[in-house]
């Protein structure tokens, strides 16, 4: 039943419905994360790997470092795992940065659902990991040329979003972070 419920759709709004599913996933798996119990000492040693990173921060950085990310997910079967890794590992980080600084984790995750750059990133990564998995079912189907079409397309609209994040990220971090 459930397959008929999804053959009746057409491939774009099957395409979506699979972004939404991973963009939920992402959530939950963030969540997960940020809900991992870490002892004082463990959050600071990683709060101090945290502050290390930010001392050189610019845009280059920023984009590079997520575009690398996505790609990572684009890659048929490995790319959700190595997405969902990257999630949980995003979650730890807050629960570190959030339990360093006297703050309640998952109001800190909670409170990043203001900023763009927050919906941004979440929605490439959705995108990179719905298209990963699109690509496995059209190789399946001896249809996979076809969709490496599709995915350097997405790839590309993935690098815009990701562009335009770390463009709001580094504006961000010059309006709140002083000198």
């Amino acid at each position: 039943m459930a397959l008929s419920f999804w053959k009746a759709y057409p491939s774009r709004i099957k395409r979506i419905l699979a972004i939404v599913v991973f963009f939920v996933l992402s959530l939950i798996v963030t969540i997960a994360g940020v809900l991992t119990p870490l002892s004082l000492e463990e959050a600071n040693s990683l709060n101090q790997e945290i502050k290390q990173m930010q001392e050189n921060i610019n845009m280059q950085f920023i984009f590079g470092n997520n575009f690398m990310i996505c790609l990572g997910m684009f890659v048929p079967f490995a790319g959700p795992v190595f997405g969902f890794y990257a999630f949980y590992s995003t979650g730890v980080l807050i629960a570190a940065y959030s339990i360093a600084n006297g703050l309640p984790p998952l109001m800190s995750f909670i409170s990043l659902l203001i900023f763009p750059v927050f919906w941004l990133e979440f929605l490439a990564y959705s995108v990179a990991m719905a298209e990963s998995v699109w690509l496995i079912w059209r190789i399946i189907q001896h249809r996979g040329r076809n969709e490496l079409v599709k995915t350097c397309i997405f790839i590309s609209i993935c690098a815009v979003i990701l562009l335009v994040a770390a463009i709001i990220e580094i504006a961000l971090i010059a309006m709140f972070m002083p000198g």
